[in-house]
């Protein structure tokens, strides 16, 4: 438990051995965020060990796990992820890779996954593409990651993108890739949009397009819809730095960084509680006071969940001396919960769902309020048809059944 740097440490590494490796950071959408739900998951089966790591959300994990129990199966975690174990013992197949696609087959939602055993390294990616997977190499071995930042970082070489319904095979005896196709490319693909809103590195590509400049582009057209006389742009630092650089070009208006980050501190909205999540965002965000004074200022930030940090950031703007607060969103209003791998609040604590714009205007007291049309969205990538915006539009492209008291209907399309 804990955050990446303070677990690995250079005396854990060391005791890291192996021609075969796979890693997970944990960012719970399914199951409880405690110890015996970090991955990657390790589980023996007939051949031996077997390593699993998931992004995403198996819309279809309970009714599998409920049909597996009812069968004699024992489960040790809460994870969606635990059932794709089960489904591969469960397969008649004698070969790994078909085991695997049999399981693929059975599962329906939102994943990219790393797998191993220990000769193999295996990825794959659901039809839809909900998810991002790459491929990789450094020397002669073969890497899996989710961006291509990571890929810099260790200075390996990309290759492409894992197609959606792909499953890939890497061997420690075979110099190559064995790719193998467990679903037909779906005509139109549901890649996460907000993979581009806030999710992903700047650095990073994905999808077939530079992050850093899809971000700007949302900012550029932000502009464009919503154009408001002010001295200066100012993001919401870190995740919207790039659209308030884009909103500041197109509209001609001077960006500045009129609140610093503490960089020792994480995303806000992540947070459990409330009160930790308002208390987060005083301690991450303080106005620099020589930008903001006397400034009529536009906050530009990447989404509004709750609207509680809104609100907050527009106090911390307005006590650094601004004397006007327009706030700019480089995304539609998030309306509708993802069932698919984002840890988005529940429909009924997103302000958007049961507030208007103005609403949301008067209780955050900003001046005024902007959100990037789903229109200007998608005009912003470069195949529009091939993205997910359930979380603004509620069109589900997998049905979903919430689990909660409150059915609310859902619109598939």
């Amino acid at each position: 438990m804990g955050l990446v740097h303070s677990v690995f440490t250079a005396d854990a590494l060391a005791k890291l051995k192996g021609h075969i490796a796979i890693g997970h950071n944990r960012y719970s959408t399914a199951g409880a965020s405690t110890l015996e739900n970090a991955q990657p998951l390790v589980r023996n089966y007939k051949q031996g060990p077997l390593a699993l790591g998931h992004n995403g959300n198996l819309v279809n994990a309970v009714q599998i796990r409920n049909h597996l129990e009812n069968a004699g199966s024992i489960f040790s975690t809460s994870l969606d992820t635990e059932v794709i174990f089960h489904l591969i013992a469960h397969s008649r197949k004698e070969a790994l890779e078909y085991r695997i696609i049999d399981a693929l087959r059975s599962i329906e939602g939102a994943y990219s996954f790393v797998c191993m055993d220990k000769n193999t390294l295996i990825g794959a990616r659901d039809a839809h593409g909900f998810r991002p997977l790459w491929l990789g190499k450094l020397g002669n071995a073969y890497v899996l990651t989710s961006e291509t930042c990571a890929l810099d970082v260790i200075e390996a070489e990309p290759i492409r993108e894992v197609e959606p319904g792909e499953l890939i095979f890497t061997r420690s005896n075979y110099r190559g890739v064995e790719s193998f196709r467990f679903h037909k490319r779906q005509s139109q693909l549901s890649q996460c949009i907000f993979e581009y809103i806030y999710l992903a590195r700047p650095d990073s590509m994905m999808f077939g397009q530079s992050v850093n400049n899809t971000r700007r582009e949302f900012g550029r057209q932000l502009a464009r819809e919503h154009p408001v006389k002010a001295d200066v742009v100012i993001p919401v630092p870190d995740s919207a730095t790039i659209a308030a650089l884009g909103y500041a070009e197109e509209s001609g208006i001077p960006f500045d960084l009129g609140l610093s980050r503490n960089t020792f501190v994480g995303r806000s909205f992540m947070n459990p509680t409330q009160d930790i999540r308002e208390l987060m965002v005083k301690i991450k965000l303080n106005p620099v006071r020589d930008v903001l004074r006397d400034k009529r200022v536009i906050l530009v930030d990447d989404s509004i969940m709750r609207g509680t940090n809104s609100r907050k950031l527009i106090k911390i703007v307005r006590q650094g001396g601004a004397t006007a607060v327009h706030l700019r969103i480089a995304s539609p209003p998030n309306k509708f919960s993802c069932f698919y791998g984002v840890d988005t609040p529940t429909r009924s604590e997103l302000i958007a769902s049961s507030h208007t714009i103005e609403e949301i205007r008067k209780y955050s007291r900003a001046d005024s309020l902007g959100y990037l049309s789903i229109e200007g969205l998608l005009n912003s990538v470069e195949t529009p048809q091939d993205f997910c915006t359930t979380c603004f539009d509620g069109k589900y492209p997998i049905p979903f059944v919430e689990e909660s008291s409150q059915q609310l209907p859902l619109i598939v399309d």
